[in-house]
């Protein structure tokens, strides 16, 4: 269930610390991925070690690393994060952060995250019973925070009564309640690997001459961000093109000329369960290309043109079981029949169709009109919109036709 989930762990300086060994361990059993960032005080109680070993992942407690001066950015951990559970939750950092004050790792990490917090209170019962403790508990209740109430039983201080953190699998499973309930909302892609090409190729003639055309790669690189943003494992192979995506999550392989889109397409395509075709690849490459600039001469220059390899058609001979495939057409004439055939022909499971004539559509633009067609001939045409809001259309039609 929480498979591809990233959850950040924050530990703080009490005697429950022992216990994130065990919520770790549940967490990484259950497919999710782990980093940890601890406070100062939190090293006397469990070590760095133990909790790196246990999550595979490196353990921050400074804002930098004394041995290399790398910085621990606080931001890139907020982001990252789909989930943050501080747990242990001690008074003081309670306090610290109801305040807003930010003299840790843990607590800027904390001010900086944008994924739901959640935090397991540990401490003895007169503490926990203490009007401040319980107005800085309702505060944080009040910032959107989730409280993991504590139990009662034996405490640290041999006395009885409530405080005690709760145990590692009523923890877990609070997170995976939340967690499987938001994804069906928020998150539908979460763990689906996604392959998108984008942009143009360009294919050299001699060094400074080349092949190419117009597109910017802007409606592959909004498809990018947006299925990453769904919670998917996004690869973007790219060509040239000067921009680049909002999302960190998304990886991107950099390509140049047609042959190098079509071997980094088949990589991605052979390990995905989505794909999306968006690039401008490039139909026709010179036979050969000159290493030395070519002379203008008396006479005509003739390039001989070979065609490059059809990736659409390559993934659809390739293309297994469970795997999702989905390619653009852009057109001049006959749109919605030349798209159908290409469909078809391509072994494609859903085509979106541009058409030249549809001003502030296609290549320059920041807007795109398409109409989209699944392989059961549905026809779905949309207005004139921000490239951002149609790959949001595309996508949302795709995970209708993957459920």
């Amino acid at each position: 269930m929480l498979k591809g989930r990233k959850i950040l762990l924050g530990v703080t300086g009490g005697i429950a610390a022992y216990k994130t060994a065990v919520i770790i361990r549940l967490l990484v059993k259950e497919g999710a991925e782990v980093k940890v960032v601890m406070t100062p005080l939190a090293k006397e109680f469990i070590t760095p070690l133990t909790l790196a070993t246990l999550s595979r992942n490196p353990v921050l407690v400074d804002f930098f690393d004394p041995e290399d001066g790398r910085w621990n950015s606080h931001i890139d951990l907020g982001l990252w994060a789909d989930l943050y559970i501080i747990a242990p939750a001690t008074a003081n950092t309670m306090g610290k952060m109801a305040a807003g004050i930010a003299d840790n790792l843990l607590l800027t990490t904390y001010l900086s995250a944008r994924c739901p917090v959640f935090i397991a209170p540990a401490m003895d019962l007169d503490m926990l019973a203490h009007p401040a403790t319980a107005a800085n508990l309702e505060r944080l209740r009040s910032f959107g925070n989730h409280i993991i109430d504590p139990d009662t039983g034996e405490l640290a201080s041999g006395l009885e009564g409530k405080g005690r953190m709760a145990e590692p699998e009523v923890i877990v499973r609070e997170i995976k309640e939340f967690l499987s309930k938001k994804k069906i909302t928020e998150r539908p892609l979460l763990g689906r690997r996604v392959f998108i090409n984008a942009g143009p190729t360009v294919e050299p003639i001699d060094p400074v001459r080349f092949i190419s055309n117009h597109s910017s790669g802007r409606m592959g690189i909004a498809l990018a961000d947006e299925a990453a943003r769904l919670g998917a494992e996004v690869t973007l192979v790219l060509g040239p093109v000067s921009l680049k995506p909002a999302e960190k999550k998304v990886q991107v392989v950099s390509v140049t000329t047609a042959a190098e889109m079509t071997a980094a397409s088949v990589r991605a395509f052979s390990n995905c369960e989505i794909a999306i075709l968006a690039a401008a690849v490039a139909d026709f490459t010179p036979e050969a290309s000159s290493e030395t600039k070519m002379k203008r001469g008396d006479g005509d220059l003739v390039i001989r043109l070979r065609p490059t390899e059809d990736i659409a058609a390559r993934l659809g001979r390739m293309k297994g079981e469970g795997q999702f495939l989905a390619g653009f057409a852009l057109e001049t004439d006959n749109e919605v029949v030349n798209a159908l055939d290409k469909m078809r022909r391509k072994n494609l499971d859903m085509i979106v169709l541009n058409s030249l004539r549809d001003q502030g559509a296609g290549f320059g633009f920041d807007t795109n009109r398409v109409t989209i067609i699944d392989r059961n001939n549905n026809i779905d045409k949309f207005e004139l919109k921000s490239k951002d809001e149609v790959a949001s259309d595309i996508l949302k039609k795709i995970i209708t036709l993957i459920r």
